[in-house]
């Protein structure tokens, strides 16, 4: 055997880390595939995205997604309140409009107290509000029944609905796999249904980010998704005020 060797204690410094404007944490889908990918493409210096996913099942039907609001505080339990986030967001549009906003900030804040809170149907509502419009055109992948209460909550906040048009597809797993050409083609055709002012792209799984400048030069009206209204709001709750003019009206907007 060789004699121990004498370990040397190194001398070290410190400095903030990753996220040292804004460090902000998402609890997104054991299913996803989208939206994590979505928020690492943002270029944006100092800011750090953290994620932990929740279980949900791949069938997306009104019981799976109310089932989370129980796993909602572990999930977030999982993201270290020793990081200092900034803010931080749950991620599914369904969910949080079944469950509701406040139990959605509950759930967060009983392991993050005070944390200020997102959701993607929450940051939509203030995404609009923010953009000024009010007769909004909606996209979804849900079956009717996942879709109704996503039209029905914006008519609970002043919006009016124009026309509603959904993919019908309750897998999650094939959401994510639905193209962003599938997904344009979707809001050109219920844009022209009525005169809307701006078009919502539902579910944090639907992809956006790749066409969304293009898409709105078409309609001439703002675009936006799950994903775009949730990154938004979280980056605007963490204060972090950087427009983005690749992503869309909505991302030019403070």
């Amino acid at each position: 055997m060789h004699p121990p060797m004498e370990l040397t204690q190194l001398p070290f410094a410190t400095d903030e880390g990753f996220g040292p404007r804004a460090r902000l944490g998402l609890v997104v889908l054991e299913t996803d595939q989208t939206l994590e990918m979505e928020a690492r493409s943002l270029p944006l210096d100092g800011v750090a995205w953290y994620h932990a996913r929740i279980p949900m099942e791949p069938e997306v039907t009104p019981t799976t997604l109310t089932d989370m609001e129980a796993r909602l505080p572990v999930a977030a339990g999982l993201l270290p309140s020793e990081f200092g986030f900034s803010a931080i967001g749950y991620g599914c549009t369904s969910a949080a409009t079944l469950i509701g906003a406040d139990a959605i900030t509950a759930g967060i804040q009983s392991v993050h107290p005070g944390m200020a809170c997102t959701n993607p149907i929450s940051a939509a509502v203030a995404a609009f509000r923010a953009l000024g419009k009010e007769r909004i055109a909606v996209v979804t992948p849900y079956t009717a029944d996942v879709t109704a209460p996503v039209v029905d909550l914006f008519g609970e906040h002043g919006l009016t609905v124009t026309a509603v048009g959904s993919f019908l597809e309750s897998s999650d797993l094939v959401v994510a796999r639905i193209t962003e050409e599938s997904i344009a083609a979707g809001a050109r055709h219920i844009a022209a249904q009525g005169e809307c002012d701006a078009v919502f792209v539902s579910c944090t799984s639907l992809r956006l980010f790749g066409v969304v400048a293009e898409l709105e030069a078409e309609l001439g009206v703002p675009v936006v998704s799950s994903n775009l209204a949730l990154l938004w709001h979280l980056l605007r709750l963490g204060g972090v005020d950087d427009r983005l003019n690749d992503l869309g009206t909505l991302f030019a907007t403070c």
